[in-house]
């Protein structure tokens, strides 16, 4: 199912029990009712309530983005490091420097059409993804070199390869969900507290409390969409991409 289709639902759904309570509600209350006598302190627990739950669901958002701006950072460093791994290679002989260069560019082709559907469906990285790039290990580090210049890269060369590393690391960390679930249930219960709290003002049938009532439900429910939407990283509608590869790489999709 796509997302938006997922949101439209969950925002048209928020509406429709909104105003499917307030409609019962409406019908349900007693001759005497007054809407009119809403006492104070209702009043300031709903304001106080939906400043406390709007301050939650900033900080959700601002989790959730900045977990995903990372995840793209991750995808920057290991593009980066195994491009200066390409070039740095250019002081090495033809055959070695070509075989380096070959691993590299299977390597990237493997993460950007086969890895990067693993980890957007399952969550991981593959096995021959690690197999790939430790071969690219073994022919930086297992070159003895013969030259002095060629004996000035090879350290480089190897610092590239342990940042390649490490940022390969810290792109399995960033596959999952970033939102404990505890989490999860506060921001839920929170939504049906906030919501429910409307009716506590004892709104009633008139169109424009029905529309602001339908607006307020809607927009709740797609900021709980937009967190769920960056809460994993590589994988959902607004997710860190392999563009960073691509563009130091442009033949490895094949």
């Amino acid at each position: 199912m796509s997302e938006w289709l997922v949101l439209t639902l969950a925002m048209a759904a928020a509406c429709v029990v909104v105003l499917v309570v307030a409609v019962v509600r409406h019908h349900t209350a007693p001759d005497d009712d007054d809407p009119s006598e809403t006492p104070d302190v209702i009043e300031y627990c709903t304001m106080m309530i939906g400043v406390v739950y709007a301050i939650v669901l900033g900080l959700a958002i601002a989790g959730v983005w900045e977990a995903r701006s990372v995840a793209q950072d991750h995808v920057q460093r290991e593009a980066q490091a195994l491009h200066e791994i390409t070039e740095r290679v250019r002081v090495y002989p033809e055959d070695v420097r070509e075989r380096i260069r070959d691993d590299v560019d299977t390597y990237v082709g493997h993460v950007v059409t086969k890895e990067w559907k693993t980890m957007a469906e399952k969550g991981e990285l593959t096995g021959r993804g690690a197999r790939l790039f430790d071969r690219i290990r073994e022919d930086v580090t297992d070159y003895e070199p013969r030259t002095e210049f060629e004996a000035q890269a090879y350290q480089p060369l190897v610092d590239q390869v342990a940042a390649a590393d490490a940022a390969r690391n810290a792109r399995a960390d960033s596959t999952g969900a970033t939102m404990p679930g505890v989490v999860w249930f506060g921001l839920l219960a929170g939504a049906v507290v906030t919501v429910g709290m409307v009716f506590a003002l004892q709104i009633q049938r008139s169109a424009r409390e029905l529309v602001l009532a339908g607006l307020f439900s809607a927009l709740i429910a797609f900021l709980l969409f937009l967190i769920w939407d960056f809460d994993a990283p590589y994988s959902r509608g607004v997710s860190a991409s392999a563009d960073a590869l691509l563009a130091l790489f442009p033949d490895a999709r094949g």
